[in-house]
């Protein structure tokens, strides 16, 4: 008589792996994931102005920095973030030149002859924490955002949300946003 024997049960395993990948890629494809949110900024170009190698005279440069300590200086006082917005638009509208027709200002000595000369020089340092840094450059934008609201309402009557792209570039030849933003690293 012939006698049986039994062969241990095996498990053809050849398609798992072909299986495993299958479903890596499923989950690859069909995943999603999300993306980092950043800030919604145009760089600036390479020479804002027409002639980037004409001096700036001093009195056309706000100095705006942010130190380690988290405080804000301009032109080396102390101030705070409320008064950013008001003592940007009071530097930029200034008129000290007396050219400027459709400026507001006071026209200082030690403010800007003129808002297209007018530059926001915003340092900060290395320790400077990100949030303040970016609370300081929508103080900026506010400030710039209103003195262009207020142009179009004088000139067109219109709101901001109002104007054609060829009245909006009249805007910005009238307030151009010129911002330098600079690291200060100290040793």
């Amino acid at each position: 008589m012939k006698s049986f024997r039994r062969h241990p049960a095996t498990i053809n395993a050849g398609s798992m792996a072909d299986i495993a990948f299958l479903l890596l890629i499923f989950f690859l494809v069909t995943t999603t994931i999300s993306a980092d949110k950043g800030i919604l900024r145009q760089l600036p170009k390479d020479c804002p102005t027409k002639d980037c190698s004409k001096p700036i005279h001093e009195r056309n440069i706000l100095r705006i920095n942010a130190n380690r300590h988290q405080e804000i200086l301009i032109e080396d006082k102390v101030v705070t973030l409320e008064e950013v917005k008001e003592l940007v638009k009071s530097f930029v509208d200034n008129n000290g030149a007396s050219q400027c027709d459709y400026c507001m200002g006071k026209k200082l000595s030690e403010s800007s002859d003129h808002p297209r000369e007018a530059v926001i020089s915003l340092s900060h340092d290395a320790l400077t924490k990100y949030q303040l840094f970016i609370a300081i450059q929508d103080e900026i934008t506010k400030a710039f955002y209103e003195l262009r609201a207020n142009y179009i309402k004088q000139t067109f009557n219109k709101k901001p949300e109002e104007i054609t792209d060829e009245e909006f570039k009249i805007v910005k030849n009238a307030y151009p946003f010129i911002v330098s933003e600079v690291l200060v690293k100290r040793d």
